[in-house]
């Protein structure tokens, strides 16, 4: 139901980690320090959210490959089902076409 509405795991877990950077960062610049000081936590904390982000991504792109390929094995599959019903289909609508034509 969650996914009806646009809320998927992913997302709320991108707004998560957007939501934690953003507070360390407010935290990095209310906190009394010196502004050298300041300066190196912030680009540690850009450092440390690139990396995330990074590691995000990538794991976010092998999900989506992974259900491509099962979507596109899954479609084969119904594919072969499908046409498999209509070859049996057209063999039974000739042989009652053959049986009505002999009559």
């Amino acid at each position: 139901m969650s996914e009806e509405k646009g809320f998927t795991t992913s997302n709320v877990l991108l707004a998560f980690v957007i939501g934690g950077i953003v507070g360390a960062g407010v935290a990095l610049l209310m906190a009394p320090q010196s502004g050298k000081e300041t300066r190196q936590k912030i680009k540690e904390l850009a450092g440390e959210a690139k990396d995330k982000a990074g590691d995000y991504i990538s794991h976010v792109k092998e999900k989506v490959t992974s259900a491509v390929e099962h979507g596109k094995e899954f479609v084969g599959e119904k594919k072969s089902l499908i046409a498999t019903a209509i070859e049996a289909g057209k063999e039974a609508y000739e042989k009652e076409k053959e049986k009505l034509s002999k009559q």
